[in-house]
């Protein structure tokens, strides 16, 4: 059964090319084109049943039944020592249905991919980068159920966490390749959101558990010819743990004007393998408006999330600098300030369409590794979003 699963979501994943990259650490910044458009909002505003897992209380919204599906083009540009990875496009789907099946109680299902990222370097002819090769692949299946009552609402939704992860390069030494080929898990977790409204205003809070995922061979394998170096004390274990968050947002509508606002926190040094690298808290905080008619809407948004990489000390056997080397070579999350536009627009009361855009601007780290040089990555993203809308 859990077989059989993997092979149903892996279908799914296998839309993206090469590897999907985030931006806020490996998650993406919103889940859907209208919460992209408007720099991730979708704590405290509802986006009908796009909000599925960014706070599954939002989705009481809903009027009937809503069926929305869609994806974004992530194109991001990451180049390492003057070389340019050749991971730089992905397809990320997305799928939401979300239904009012009383005056109370709503429900829905919603399949995101949610994170992920990677580098390709294997054309690199210096041998600088190791023809490293990276690709990490996070999708998300949950069936959000919420309740309302006089402007309350709290709602919870189960999570099926399904995810792949590849670490492959050529040993700095000896030239041989290091690698144990592609590794998949599932996990589970679950998401709890509450919301109020009143005369405009609208607050929520979410919570999202931890999801413990263990990935045979990956970081064991990766990190054994530096514990064979004594770089570390042992190879590391194969846990990759996507880190609990947390999170609040308000939004105010007034006459066609929307002005939204969430910070949410996310606990990567409490997760394993990311708190193995040396990956801190991060912190997130987005800004959006909408201006809305009755059949068109546009957005705009900033979104800022603090990098969780930080250079770390050489040490005295040199661990500190390989864990650089690995955070900027094979999994550079380091963007920070996003710029994001958006819109939809009605063709009947039943299909609409969201279309948005995102920009990460570049930012340029540079930290020692431990070859004895130094490990200088630039990296900076543009994604496209669209989504069909169909109300019942």
């Amino acid at each position: 059964m859990k077989r059989s699963i993997k092979l149903a979501v892996a279908a799914a994943v296998a839309l993206s090319t090469t590897s999907a990259f985030a931006t806020n650490g490996d998650h993406l910044i919103g889940l859907g084109a209208k919460a992209r458009g408007m720099g991730g909002i979708g704590i405290g505003m509802s986006h009908g049943a796009e909000s599925s897992l960014a706070n599954p209380a939002m989705i009481t919204s809903v009027e009937g039944t809503e069926v929305s599906f869609g994806g974004t083009i992530f194109m991001p540009d990451v180049e390492y020592n003057g070389v340019k990875s050749d991971a730089d496009l992905s397809v990320i789907p997305e799928v939401a249905i979300a239904s009012k099946g009383s005056d109370n109680f709503y429900w829905g299902v919603g399949m995101f991919g949610t994170a992920g990222m990677g580098v390709d370097y294997r054309k690199d002819t210096t041998a600088a980068s190791m023809d490293m090769v990276t690709n990490l692949q996070l999708m998300q299946f949950a069936v959000p159920l919420a309740f309302k009552s006089n402007g309350f609402s709290i709602g919870v939704a189960p999570v099926l966490q399904y995810g792949a992860l590849d670490i492959n390069y050529i040993h700095p030494m000896d030239g041989s390749t290091v690698g144990a080929g592609v590794a998949q898990d599932l996990g589970f977790g679950y998401n709890i959101g509450v919301g109020f409204e009143m005369n405009g205003l609208t607050l929520g809070a979410s919570y999202k558990s931890s999801i413990d995922m263990e990935y045979d061979g990956q970081l064991s394998s990766a990190t054994t010819p530096f514990a064979a170096m004594s770089v570390f004390p042992a190879p590391m274990p194969d846990d990759l743990e996507q880190p609990a968050e947390m999170g609040v947002g308000a939004s105010y509508t007034m006459q066609g004007h929307t002005l939204a606002v969430d910070y949410k926190r996310i606990k990567w040094s409490d997760a394993k393998g990311y708190k193995d690298f040396g990956w801190d808290d991060q912190d997130v905080f987005m800004v959006g408006y909408q201006y809305a008619q009755d059949n068109w809407a546009l957005r705009a948004g900033f979104n800022h999330g603090s990098s969780p990489i930080s250079e770390q000390a050489f040490g005295s056997t040199g661990a500190g600098a390989a864990m650089n080397m690995f955070n900027l070579l094979g999994f550079p999350a380091t963007v920070q300030n996003h710029y994001t536009i958006g819109g939809s627009y009605a063709f009947s009361r039943v299909v609409s369409a969201d279309l948005a855009y995102t920009h990460a601007a570049e930012e340029e780290d540079s930290y020692a590794n431990v070859l004895g040089g130094t490990s200088t990555v630039k990296h900076s993203q543009n994604g496209v979003s669209m989504q069909l809308n169909f109300n019942f």
